[in-house]
C-alpha cells in the first residue's frame, strides 16, 4: 500500500446545475479529492450528506493520517473497511485453537466469544434479541464442527442479520468500543453483573484472541492496554463452611449406601467414587477415569492409587470422539503425566470391596453407568444431595457444608494441613503446586476451631 500526505480536495460538485443531466442521476452532489495527482470521488443523494464526507476526508487530513493514494481513502477507514468481521476473525481464532484444545476449554472459549460478539454488532433494523444472538453464536456460528448444519428459517434469518452487521475487528481500536466489549463480558443476559470468575474468564478469552490479531496484523497493537477497567475481586480461597470434619465424612458416605437400594443399588455403587474424592483428594473427573489396574490394594495396610487420566463432562459437541466426557490427562499435567497418592486402608478395603460385588468395565473403569458408560455428573450430584439429607441435621442441609462432592476435596486437604503434613507432600498429593495449595485450601475444619479458640483463651489468661 502506497500512502501520501499531500491530499487536495474541491468543492462539492453540483450535477444539479450541470447540463448534462443523466449524470450521476439521484445522486447529483459529489466529493471529489486527488492523491498523488491520482482524482477521487464520491457520490451523495444530498448537499449535507456530501459535506459531512468532505469533512471527515479533511479532518484525517488535518490530524496528519497518510492517504493511501489507490483508493484515496485514509488508511485507518481502509483498513476498517478491509477487515474481517468480529465473527469472522472468531471463526478463525477457533479455528486455530480447536484441535488441541479440552472439551471444557472449548466451550468456554466459545461462550466468552458469544458474550463478546453479541454486544459488538452494529445497530440495524431487525436486530434479533440478545439472547437469540448469543445463542446463534455458539451452538451454529462459531464452533467449526456446527457451521454447516441445517437450520430452521429463524435461526436461519438470525444467522444472516449478524453475518451482515457484526462490526468489523478493526473498530476496537476505538477505546469507546474496548470498552463497550468488556461491559458486554461482564454482563449477563437479565443484566446483572457476572461472577468474577466468569468475567475474568471471558475477559482472557478475548485478550488472548486480540494478542492472534495483533500477531496476524490484523490490529496495530493490542487495544485491551488502553483501557483501564477495575476488575470485580475474586474469591479464591475455599470457604470453611463447605468442608466437613472426618466424622460427618463419614456419616455422609455411609448414608450414601442407602441411596437408591431399590434402584440397582446406585448408592452403593458410588461410596467407593466418594471415599476416593476423600481419602485420595481426587478431582471427581479423575474418580471417573479410575481403572483397577491402577490401583495397589493390598490385603493389609497402604495402597497406591496412579492418577493418570481426567473424565470431564463437556457435551458430545465439544469433544473429539463425539462423547459427552472427555478424555483428557490430569488438570496442569502432561498428557501421560501420573500422580502417585498414598491411599489408607480404609480406602483400600472400600475399594476391594467395591471390584468384589460391583467387578469392573472391560477397560478396568471402576464406576460405570448401568450401560457401562462413564456416570454423568448429575447422577452422582442427586446421589449425594440424598445422602446429605439422610446424614446431616436439617440445619446443616440448608448449610453450604459439604453442598458437593469436590468438597470432599477440599475437606482431605484442608484436613492434611491441619493436622501437620507438609505442604510439598500434600501439594503433591492433590495435584496443586505450593503456592496455590496454600492460597486456596489452607482452612481449618470444623471442629477444629474449638481447639485453636482454646489456645487463644488460654494466651489472654495468662
Amino acid at each position: 500500500m502506497t500512502t501520501t500526505f499531500k491530499v487536495r480536495f474541491w468543492e462539492i460538485a453540483d450535477w444539479a446545475k450541470s447540463k448534462d443531466k443523466k449524470k450521476k442521476k439521484g445522486r447529483p452532489y459529489g466529493v471529489r479529492w486527488v492523491t498523488e495527482g491520482r482524482s477521487h470521488s464520491e457520490w451523495y443523494s444530498t448537499k449535507a450528506l456530501a459535506n459531512n464526507r468532505r469533512s471527515e476526508l479533511m479532518q484525517a487530513a488535518r490530524e496528519g493520517e497518510p492517504f493511501d493514494v489507490e483508493s484515496g481513502l485514509p488508511t485507518t477507514e481502509l483498513k476498517r473497511r478491509n477487515s474481517l468481521s468480529f465473527v469472522e476473525f472468531a471463526q478463525s481464532y477457533l479455528d486455530m485453537k480447536w484441535p488441541d484444545a479440552a472439551a471444557k476449554t472449548r466451550t468456554s472459549t466459545v461462550d466468552a466469544l458469544a458474550t463478546a460478539g453479541t454486544g459488538f454488532v452494529r445497530d440495524a433494523t431487525g436486530r434479533p434479541e440478545a439472547a437469540d444472538i448469543r445463542r446463534t453464536l455458539t451452538s451454529t456460528l462459531l464452533p467449526p464442527t456446527t457451521r454447516n448444519e441445517e437450520l430452521s428459517p429463524d435461526d436461519r434469518e438470525v444467522v444472516d442479520w449478524l453475518i451482515r452487521h457484526s462490526r468489523p475487528l478493526y473498530d476496537l481500536t476505538d477505546v469507546g468500543a474496548m470498552r463497550d466489549v468488556l461491559d458486554a463480558v461482564a454482563t449477563r443476559l437479565d443484566g446483572k453483573s457476572a461472577a468474577a470468575t466468569v468475567y475474568r474468564r471471558k475477559r482472557a478469552v478475548l485478550f488472548n484472541m486480540l494478542s492472534y490479531a495483533v500477531e496476524r496484523e490484523m490490529l496495530p497493537d493490542h487495544p485491551m492496554a488502553k483501557v483501564k477497567r477495575t476488575a470485580p475481586k475474586m474469591v479464591e480461597e475455599v470457604d470453611p463452611r463447605v468442608v466437613a470434619n472426618p466424622a460427618q465424612v463419614r456419616q455422609l458416605l455411609t448414608a450414601v449406601t442407602y441411596v437408591g437400594r431399590r434402584n440397582r443399588d446406585r448408592g452403593a455403587h458410588l461410596a467407593a467414587f466418594f471415599a476416593v474424592g476423600y481419602y485420595a483428594a481426587a478431582r471427581p473427573a479423575e474418580g471417573l477415569a479410575l481403572r483397577v489396574q491402577d490401583c495397589a490394594l493390598p490385603t493389609q495396610g497402604w495402597g497406591e492409587l496412579a492418577l493418570g487420566e481426567s473424565r470431564p463432562a463437556a457435551g458430545k459437541r465439544w469433544t473429539d470422539s463425539g462423547e459427552v466426557h472427555d478424555r483428557r490427562g490430569l488438570k496442569h499435567r502432561g498428557r501421560k503425566e501420573v500422580r502417585l497418592v498414598q491411599i489408607p486402608p480404609v480406602l483400600v478395603g472400600m475399594l476391594r470391596e467395591h471390584v468384589e460385588h460391583f467387578g469392573t468395565g472391560p477397560d478396568g473403569r471402576l464406576f460405570r453407568s448401568p450401560n457401562g458408560g462413564v456416570v454423568s455428573s448429575s447422577t452422582y450430584f442427586r446421589v449425594w444431595d440424598e445422602a446429605r439429607s439422610y446424614a446431616l441435621a436439617p440445619s446443616q442441609v440448608a448449610s453450604p457444608l459439604a453442598r458437593r462432592p469436590y468438597d470432599l476435596r477440599h475437606a482431605a486437604v484442608s484436613l492434611w494441613l491441619n493436622r501437620g503434613v507438609p505442604a510439598p507432600e500434600v501439594a503433591q498429593r492433590a495435584g496443586h503446586s505450593v503456592d496455590v495449595l496454600l492460597k486456596v485450601y489452607a482452612k481449618c475444619i470444623e471442629g477444629d476451631r474449638i481447639k485453636i479458640n482454646k489456645v487463644v483463651e488460654d494466651a489472654f489468661a495468662e
